[in-house]
């Protein structure tokens, strides 16, 4: 095993960003110019989930909208528990996160007038949603993000590198230790940024990257980091049902603009229930899975609403519908519900900073307090890019430190999920019971605390199983037909530490983030 391979010996010691979606790259140039290190699992233009992302970025910018308007929809979506200040926080912060997207290359999609086209999506009370490339933003972002990283010297990109272990010591994180394909290293930090996503791929039904398993948490949670909001998997109620692994999304921005659910009879089941198909993702998630459960097929029809104009509005979805042989104009859409985003992860404070000396987190793989119980939609890239600028600022105010001395560490498995995929379904999907959790937590416990490829994502999913047993109640993205309704006892958060080879739950009851008081020199 190599100490630190040789082109890198001008950045020994740079913090490390693990990650190459949307969080990581926007991490790294916001700490520019400063030297930093960027490992990303694939080559930057494959593999994350930033560049599937078609909704867009929520931001209050219309004339008939204001940042708290956008803050109010945060935490009615949240399900009572988003952090007012934190949706506040970010909120405010979004109009400047555009701009500081155009400015870093994004062309975002404007009306005739040339002010920025805004959508709807559901549950937001505003149009306040902005494109680019209409479906395609998240892809439109990344293209232009990493033309900025590799045109930025002080970033030194290793693609194909895969963090494997975070290593601590008593005086917090001291290095990354990393494998690729032919040989593994050991890079030498006291800086570490998690940006590594979601988990989608734990779950046979996801529009996630299959590469999407958690690695972020299992990393971060193995070096003593604390994890909360675990429990909390959001489900996105149209995802293109035509076989595929992973699923195509089929955007909430359909449904903004007029599409409806139907059934094989052509009966609009959602219609008479609140606001219908923009309902909130896990009301609308319920809806389509409990149908389905009861023998129905389920289609977004968009022939009325949208017609001929659908693919000039969808391109990316037009596509792909097209490649299964559907033609949305003339054709309603198969759909079902498929694990979108996770809200939980690994806990951090408004500086991004975990529980562990050293350790940073940013993007879906971390635990902010914006999303509660579940996420408004759009609100993610938004995070992502806003987190991104925090923690940068705070990495730029510490001093340098001493970097520990390298010492032999054994190389885990490259972690994998195949073996776990139906469990992971069967017990932690849209609906949960005592005893589907209960076997779970049977079945992944074992595997957890080995040395088997399937160590890692076993513990991710086993921290999801712990945290939904121990909720008694459904709230957000956690639903229990054995509790069925949300309970006053339950209006608290939850966090989670490993400790002797098991996990440990503790309610959180304030909305302050379950991050350890301690000095960040």
């Amino acid at each position: 095993m190599e100490t630190l391979p040789r082109d890198l010996a001008s950045a020994a010691g740079a913090p490390i960003i693990i990650g190459g979606g949307l969080a990581g790259l926007m991490t790294a140039l916001r700490l520019a110019p400063r030297p930093v290190i960027l490992l990303a699992r694939m080559p930057l233009a494959e593999g994350a989930a930033s560049a599937w992302a078609q909704g867009g970025v929520a931001a209050a910018l219309g004339d008939d909208d204001r940042p708290s308007l956008h803050a109010d929809d945060t935490l009615a979506a949240g399900d009572g528990l988003t952090d007012p200040a934190v949706a506040r926080r970010i909120a405010a912060a979004a109009p400047d996160a555009i701009a500081t997207l155009e400015r870093l290359g994004v062309v975002f999609d404007r009306d005739t007038s040339g002010r920025l086209a805004l959508g709807l999506e559901a549950a937001h009370a505003r149009r306040r949603i902005v494109h680019a490339a209409g479906d395609g933003t998240g892809a439109a972002i990344m293209r232009a993000l990493i033309a900025a990283v590799r045109a930025t010297p002080s970033i030194t990109v290793i693609e194909g590198l895969e963090a494997r272990r975070l290593l601590v010591d008593d005086r917090g994180i001291s290095g990354v230790l990393a494998a690729g394909p032919h040989s593994a290293c050991l890079l030498s930090s006291r800086t570490v940024v998690l940006a590594t996503g979601g988990l989608g791929g734990l779950f046979a039904h996801t529009t996630n990257p299959l590469g999407a398993i958690g690695q972020g948490i299992a990393l971060a949670a193995r070096a003593g980091a604390t994890l909360t909001d675990m429990e909390f998997v959001q489900f996105h109620p149209t995802a293109l049902d035509v076989g595929l692994d992973p699923m195509p999304l089929v955007s909430e921005a359909v449904r903004g603009e007029g599409a409806v659910l139907i059934d094989e009879t052509g009966t609009r089941f959602m219609e008479g229930k609140g606001r219908a198909e923009l309902e909130p993702r896990d009301v609308v998630s319920r809806a389509v899975a409990a149908h389905i459960g009861r023998g129905h097929k389920v289609f977004l029809d968009a022939r009325s609403s949208l017609g001929a104009d659908f693919a000039a509005h969808f391109p990316a979805i037009t596509a792909r519908c097209r490649a299964a042989g559907i033609d949305p104009a003339r054709q309603a859409i198969p759909v079902r519900p498929a694990v979108h985003y996770h809200m939980g992860g690994v806990a951090v404070d408004a500086a991004g900073r975990s529980t562990v000396e050293g350790l940073w987190a940013c993007g879906e793989v971390s635990a902010t307090g914006l999303h509660g119980a579940n996420r408004l939609a759009s609100n993610s890239l938004l995070e992502a890019v806003v987190g991104a600028g925090c923690v940068a600022e705070s990495i730029s105010g510490m001093a340098a430190a001493s970097l520990p001395a390298p010492r032999p560490t054994a190389l885990p498995a490259a972690p994998d999920v195949t073996v776990l995929r139906t469990l992971v379904s069967d017990t932690l999907g849209v609906v949960r019971d005592r005893a589907g959790l209960q076997t779970a937590i049977a079945g992944l416990q074992p595997i957890a605390f080995t040395d088997d490829a399937a160590a890692d994502p076993a513990l991710v999913a086993l921290a999801i199983a712990t945290a939904a047993l121990a909720r008694e109640e459904s709230r957000g993205g956690h639903w229990r037909c054995d509790f069925p309704h949300p309970s006053p006892a339950w209006a608290c958060r939850q966090a989670q530490h490993l400790e002797n080879n098991r996990i440990v739950c503790k309610r959180n009851p304030s909305h302050d983030h379950p991050v350890a008081s301690h000095a960040h020199a």
